[in-house]
């Protein structure tokens, strides 16, 4: 493949490691940079190159693409002493994959442009780690139709589901509206586990028998599976991912001066999980329900 543009990616979590390889494969050229440097050779072992700061990826990069925890760590991607913004933009292109609140995304990416003219794609990600790898990521965009053409080549590298939600912020609001589906759905996952193997069902049964009714879905097929299973080591995704974007739904929410009380049941349910256990697999909330609640 030839004429792809120059990437720059920073962030070789879980989920970025396996998006790396995906574009690498994929014929681009790939610079990376990392907070915690043991984790680059997971992915300069395939070809790409490594990178001291975010401001080396920015001067050698066409499309600088970020997947990183949270607001924070955009922030400091972007306004460190070695950051993105001490590089001029010249209408460059950010693609940024993580999940963060929208106010967050529009406050950050205006002071980007306004610093050093950089341009802005809010593109959060939703599939986990196997489907980064295999190019079927569902990505929900927000940004100018301009700068989403320039980034296409890149997203639908990465995505089977690719939607552009209207100006900036759109996808980090469609990403609240998921990850307010996925949070209530592990806490509900692990209660529906408890109860059926109290009851003396075979658990394992479950997901084939409810598939293709009105209860079947990607959470009942996978993570009711991984649950039922105790498939947690390695992790898959880290609770505190899902703890702080959950947190995020609750923020956002109260922001619009709603209550939902059933999104704010699993918020408090899975924060006092993930508090404990920040580094466990986003699935083991279920392991909650092994001894008394409470106990």
């Amino acid at each position: 493949m030839t004429g792809l543009p120059r990437l720059g990616f920073l962030g070789i979590g879980i989920m970025g490691k396996e998006m790396v390889l995906r574009l690498l494969e994929r014929g681009f050229p790939v610079t990376v940079w990392n907070l915690e440097p043991e984790r680059i050779p997971l992915v300069t072992a395939h070809g790409a190159r490594a990178a001291a700061s975010p401001a080396e990826v920015a001067r050698g990069c066409d499309i600088l693409c970020q997947c990183v925890l949270h607001a924070q760590a955009v922030e400091r991607c972007c306004f460190a002493e070695d950051g993105i913004a001490t590089v001029p933009g010249e209408d460059r292109l950010v693609i940024d994959f993580s999940t963060v609140n929208p106010d967050d995304t529009r406050r950050i990416a205006d002071r980007l442009a306004r610093e050093a003219g950089w341009r802005w794609l809010d593109a959060p990600v939703s599939g986990g780690p196997a489907p980064a790898r295999e190019g079927r990521l569902t990505i929900m965009v927000g940004g100018e139709p301009a700068d989403l053409e320039r980034g296409r080549p890149v997203l639908e590298a990465l995505a089977a589901n690719l939607t552009h939600m209207g100006p900036l912020g759109t996808g980090q609001t469609a990403k609240i509206a998921n990850q307010a589906i996925v949070g209530v759905g592990y806490v509900l996952m692990a209660e529906v586990l408890a109860l059926v193997e109290k009851a003396g069902l075979d658990a394992a049964l479950l997901p084939k028998a409810l598939a293709g009714g009105m209860a079947d879905s990607t959470i009942l097929q996978r993570i009711f599976t991984q649950q039922q299973q105790r498939a947690f080591d390695p992790p898959r995704a880290y609770a505190r991912q899902l703890d702080k974007d959950l947190v995020n739904v609750r923020r956002f929410a109260a922001a619009l001066g709603l209550e939902l009380p059933l999104i704010e049941a699993a918020v408090e349910r899975y924060h006092g999980f993930a508090q404990a256990s920040p580094l466990a697999d986003a699935a083991s909330v279920s392991r909650l329900y092994e001894r008394p609640i409470g106990g």
